[in-house]
This record gives structure tokens, sequence and C-alpha cells, in this order.
């Protein structure tokens, strides 16, 4: 992808993670001060549209990212996650808990109120936890979509399926590849926990989340519960 390209599809993602509102071409170019016309923008975007990383929404001129985007996103654009200022935040009004389950159900938490997502939470194989699920139904794109009532429904056996698959670097999972719904992003992490199978603690939410926050909170929340390992 040409560096201009790549450079308007960043602006039009970070724009569209933080409105949920189709991005125009002037929009762009007033909003983010370009020093190329609008005219040179619909262009580039329709080149982008022709490649498939946008697509035109519904009731709008404006184009919103499609998954190859996000996937193009997460690999060559979102930056490394900043793991201290995270960990700081998240650390912040953390319950000191020495019953394993309950520090974790703490993070979850803690997660949620962050992220404004639904976090993801295996103790173990056949142990699983959920909260923020409402958080999912403030979201634009799940107001009106039966979709989240199947994601409850599955949350088990998804849950338990993504438990053999997790690794200790955060994996993501991107629309048609997540198991939980073809418009939706679902980042997992695996922690461990000394003589034990250790679990899973994940983050779920639409396609349209903002990608560099959630992975720097995993990846402080994993640091979390390693150093409440190493206290015990």
């Amino acid at each position: 992808m040409e560096p201009r390209q790549a450079n308007l599809l960043s602006l039009i993602i970070d724009d569209y993670i933080k409105t949920a509102e189709p991005v125009g071409s002037k929009y762009l170019v007033e909003t983010y001060h370009l020093d190329i016309s609008s005219a040179t923008v619909r262009n580039e975007m329709s080149l982008l549209e022709e490649e498939g990383y946008l697509r035109h929404a519904h009731t709008s001129s404006g184009r919103i990212p499609t998954e190859k985007a996000y996937q193009y996103y997460l690999k060559h654009i979102v930056d490394a996650p900043q793991i201290v200022s995270s960990e700081q935040t998240l650390g912040e009004e953390m319950p000191h808990e020495s019953n394993k389950e309950v520090a974790l159900r703490a993070i979850a938490k803690r997660l949620v109120q962050i992220s404004g997502e639904t976090a993801l939470l295996a103790f173990d194989q056949n142990s699983s936890h959920v909260t923020g699920v409402s958080n999912l139904f403030l979201k634009p794109e799940f107001q009106d979509s039966a979709a989240l009532g199947e994601l409850v429904d599955q949350f088990d056996s998804v849950m338990s399926d993504l438990f053999d698959r997790a690794s200790t670097k955060p994996q993501v999972f991107i629309g048609s590849h997540n198991p939980f719904g073809d418009q939706m992003t679902t980042i997992i992490v695996r922690y461990d926990f000394p003589n034990t199978e250790g679990g899973i603690l994940g983050l779920v939410g639409p396609m349209r989340m903002d990608y560099a926050r959630n992975l720097a909170l995993l990846a402080a929340a994993q640091k979390i519960i390693q150093e409440f390992n190493e206290e015990e």
C-alpha cells in the first residue's frame, strides 16, 4: 500500500473507532488539516474501496473500514502497547485480594471500566466468567442485533474452545475469524498460576475497538497477575 493511502486508512480507522460515523473526504481534509484536496482524498478512498479496505455506509456518502482494513491496521499501523501506563491505570483502585478467583474477577471488572468492552475470563477448562455484557448493547453496531443473545448463549462453549488456543502473547480474532460473531473482535491472552493449568483473560467488542489500548490493557493485566503470583 502506498504511504499516502496507509496514512488515510489509519486516519479513517482511528476516526471511526472514536465516532462510529462514516468518514468522508471533505471531513478528513478539514478535520486533520491535510495538505491535499478533498478530490485527491476521494480518489484515494475509491482505490482503497476497490482493494477491499473500505466500504460505503448505507445511509451516508462516507465510508467505513472493512475487516480487511482492521487486519491491515493491526499488522502495520497499531503502535507497540504502552504497558507501563496501562498497568498504572489498571492497577488504580485494585483491591489487594489473596483469593485468586476474586482477584481475577476484580481485574476483569477493571478492564471493563477502562476499555468500555466486555471482559472474558476462564479460570480453567470448565469454569468461565463474563462481565460487562451491557457495554455491547451500548455500541451503535449492536443495538438492533440478535447476535448479542447468541453470544451469551454460546459463551461457555466458545470459551472452552479458546482455552486450548490461547497463548501467552495476545491473540486477536477479527470478524470472520472471531468465534463470537463476524461483526466482533476478541483479544485473548493466557495467564499462569503456579500449580494450576492457568486460564485466559480477554476483551470482546465490535471490530471498531481501540486495538492499541486494549492490547496494552491485556498485556498490563497479564503483568499484574504475574506480580500477584510472585508475591505468594
